[in-house]
C-alpha cells in the first residue's frame, strides 16, 4: 500500500502513514472544516491495512497539539481500530505525545487510553 504523507496547514494535523512499515502518525493542530472530507480517506485506507494484517508490528502516534470535538471523535474510533486490531493478534503500540506542560492533553490521552483493552499505550511528556 502506498505511504500517505500530507503536511500540516492551520487547521489540518500532518498525516505520515507508511503502510509498508507499518508506522502512522498524526500530529500538529486538527479542526479542518469538514472533517469526514479530510480524514475519511485516510480511515477508509487504514481499515484496508487493519484488516488484512495478520501478527503485524503496529505503531501509531499522535502528536496533537490542539483537536476539536469531531476530531476527538475519529480518534476515538481509530483507538478502537487499532484495539480490534491488537485483539486479533496484532503488536499494536499507541504512543500519546504532549508537552509536559499541557495538561489537558495529558488528561485526553489518558482517557482515550482506558478504553484499551489489547492494544498497547504510551504517554510521552515532551
Amino acid at each position: 500500500m502506498e505511504q500517505i504523507k500530507l503536511e500540516p496547514t492551520k487547521r489540518s494535523p500532518g498525516i505520515d502513514f507508511d503502510f509498508d512499515a507499518g508506522i502512522f502518525a498524526i500530529s500538529g493542530e486538527s479542526y479542518p472544516e469538514d472533517v469526514n472530507k479530510f480524514f475519511g480517506p485516510l480511515i477508509t485506507r487504514l481499515k484496508e491495512f487493519l484488516s488484512a494484517a495478520e501478527g503485524a508490528e503496529i505503531q501509531f502516534r499522535f502528536d496533537l497539539i490542539y483537536f476539536n470535538s469531531t476530531t476527538a471523535k475519529i480518534v476515538m474510533s481509530i483507538f478502537e481500530m487499532l484495539d480490534e486490531a491488537a485483539a486479533a493478534g496484532n503488536n499494536v503500540t499507541i504512543s500519546w505525545g504532549y508537552a509536559a506542560d499541557d495538561s489537558n492533553m495529558e488528561e485526553l490521552g489518558e482517557e482515550f487510553s482506558e478504553d484499551l483493552e489489547h492494544a498497547k499505550f504510551v504517554m510521552v511528556s515532551k
